[in-house]
């Protein structure tokens, strides 16, 4: 009889037999099947797939302006495995232009999978980018001679006007953490940076396509693999109409040459942008192509801080311009009427002077009219002392908190959520746990808080929501969230104001006032029917910064404009004029006050104003 323990190890064996075999039928069926690597590197030898870039969107203004195009350009990848110890680096370097050291520090790059962490011997890397057709001739003649070596077709963005640099942003390549975000770049890929361009990316970038190329043993391209079958066009990103006017878009930019502030001009009765104006800024050619990063950094470190959207981020106190609001909030209140008289003594006017001199007392209409500082601060003073001060200031308090809540609900003190606009900043106005920490609940009253009165102290606001607040006046108590897309059902965005509509008329009334007896009377025209709000807000690090808003026609309002000039000193001398020629051009489709124009344009306010 054999003996068990043979007869057992022929089991034994057998079963290890069966297991090799069965872990190399799963090592097959991962390689084949489920692992493509070595297939991709099988195919990579025979296949080339190269990506086709599609066209990004255009950028039109409301009025089908093209603002923004492509223009083509190319780069070269190589794929390092395939450059062998024979490659004639010299000549290679000869054909670019470039030196021995600088075609290393490249590779070197390449090759940092820190820097390029999705590096792979057998895929094409970028070698040089935004390179123009004569940049490549002399390459495109002698490509054969260097193995691994593609051109690649791109485009880049080029601009039609030299304006709304701001607004429109700008296209830079892609960093480790968009690749990591968005599966749909790798490196060497393009994506908006900043403004509309990196607001709708994902539209104005369209989709990739892929075209397979076959080569022979040798390295020679020999054409499209089975006539294409595999090929997949790239699909061009979706054009973008935006709600800009690009002629008062460049006026805008032209006024406040010369100056820091910005612009926001709105279409009330939609809350389309027309024109949203920062200076300084620059030609946005200026970050395009090869000198993009070295113009970056020098804007980037230019002391005025023109990367900084004034329009959107820059915050001042609204001055006398707040005062429209107060008003406003006072009737609804039941602070005041139309009617309600309040004494003023000019100058020597406690415990806020009033900076004009004009007939005393004096109704609301009039305060408007001439800015009286004395009447704004007796309303709020009324309005907030309205049911006393209550236990621990309770009354008082409460009465605060319904004020700011109400000066709230026209879009100061917080961002719009529900915009296209991606840079903004909130503004403020302070809330009662804010007095709270700095007075105790029962440390301040009415007259701690007076500045807030005529919009100074606390309260901070940015142009863009002065300008809706100047909208939401002339719509007399809503507005539609301001905007820089024109195909966005933006309407379905609005914004009601719990405050009745009888009381926007007095507002209004004075508002126009300002423009034919007040302190805008000087560059108002007539025929417009304009109404506004001259302001002179107080800067601690220098002169005053001058704030117009307004709108036009009162009647029937078109356009809403809030202009800040920094250091300028009164509304009157500056932000207006600004205003009111916009108001000209948008409504009456030309101006003709060039001379105004040509003395607000070259009027330099600050030298260190740069030149982009």
């Amino acid at each position: 009889m054999i003996s068990d323990s043979y007869y057992r190890r022929k089991y034994v064996i057998s079963g290890m037999a069966i297991v090799i075999v069965f872990v190399y039928i799963i090592r097959l069926f991962y390689l084949q099947v489920i692992d493509q690597s070595t297939k991709d590197q099988a195919d990579n030898n025979a296949l080339v797939k190269q990506t086709i870039y599609p066209s990004r969107g255009l950028i039109y203004d409301r009025n089908g302006e093209l603002l923004v195009f492509n223009q083509p350009i190319y780069e070269v990848t190589m794929v390092m495995r395939e450059m062998g110890p024979k490659w004639d680096t010299l000549a290679f370097c000869k054909c670019l232009q470039i030196n021995r050291e600088e075609f290393d520090e490249r590779i070197k790059e390449i090759k940092d999978r820190r820097k390029n962490r999705g590096y792979s011997r057998w895929t094409p890397q970028v070698f040089m980018s935004q390179l123009k057709k004569e940049d490549i001739a002399t390459l495109q003649e002698s490509l054969f001679l260097f193995n691994g070596v593609q051109i690649q077709k791109r485009t880049l963005r080029d601009y039609t006007y030299k304006a709304a640099a701001h607004v429109l942003g700008s296209v830079g390549e892609v960093n480790q953490k968009d690749i990591e975000r968005d599966d749909y770049y790798t490196r060497g890929d393009y994506s908006g940076r900043d403004g509309l361009e990196r607001t709708y990316e994902a539209q104005l970038r369209g989709e990739k396509g892929v075209e397979v190329l076959m080569r022979d043993s040798k390295g020679r391209m020999q054409g499209s693999y089975h006539e294409g079958e595999l090929d997949q066009p790239a699909r061009a990103g979706t054009d973008l109409y935006t709600t800009l006017d690009i002629r008062l878009q460049v006026l805008a930019e032209e006024l406040l040459s010369g100056k820091i502030g910005s612009v926001v001009a709105l279409e009330p009765q939609t809350g389309e942008i027309l024109a949203l104006a920062s200076s300084p800024t620059w030609n946005p050619k200026v970050l395009v192509g090869k000198e993009r990063s070295k113009n970056y950094n020098m804007l980037l470190n230019d002391p005025t801080k023109p990367l900084m959207n004034r329009a959107t981020q820059a915050m001042y106190p609204p001055g006398s311009t707040f005062k429209t609001l107060q008003a406003l909030i006072c009737l609804q209140q039941r602070a005041i009427t139309p009617n309600t008289l309040y004494p003023c003594s000019g100058p020597q006017s406690t415990p806020i002077k009033c900076t004009h001199h004009h007939g005393s007392p004096v109704a609301l209409d009039k305060a408007i009219e001439q800015s009286c500082n004395p009447y704004f601060w007796c309303a709020f003073r009324d309005l907030l002392q309205k049911d006393g001060y209550g236990d621990e200031n309770e009354a008082f308090r409460h009465r605060y908190e319904l004020w700011r809540n109400a000066v709230m609900e026209f879009g100061l003190g917080q961002r719009f959520t529900d915009t296209d606009l991606s840079e903004q900043s909130a503004g403020s106005i302070p809330s009662i746990a804010f007095f709270d920490k700095y007075y105790g609940k029962t440390g301040w009253k009415a007259i701690t808080i007076r500045s807030l009165s005529i919009g100074q102290g606390e309260i901070l606001a940015t142009p863009l929501q002065l300008a809706n607040q100047a909208a939401a006046i002339a719509n007399e108590g809503y507005y539609i969230t301001p905007h820089l897309n024109r195909n966005d059902s933006m309407r379905i965005h609005r914004h009601n104001i719990d405050i009745e509509e009888k009381h926007f008329a007095a507002v209004k009334e004075g508002m126009h006032m300002v423009m034919v007896n007040g302190t805008g009377r000087h560059y108002a025209i007539d025929s417009l029917n304009m109404a506004g709000k001259t302001g002179t807000a107080q800067n601690p690090h220098g002169k005053d910064h001058a704030i117009f808003i307004g709108f036009a026609p009162v009647d029937d309002p078109k356009i809403a404009v809030a202009v800040v000039v920094e250091n300028a000193g009164f509304g009157a001398t500056w932000a207006c004029p600004v205003a009111t020629m916009l108001m000209e051009q948008y409504l009456n489709g030309e101006l003709k006050r060039t001379g105004l124009k040509k003395k607000i344009s070259e009027s330099v306010l600050n030298e260190s104003v740069k030149k982009w």
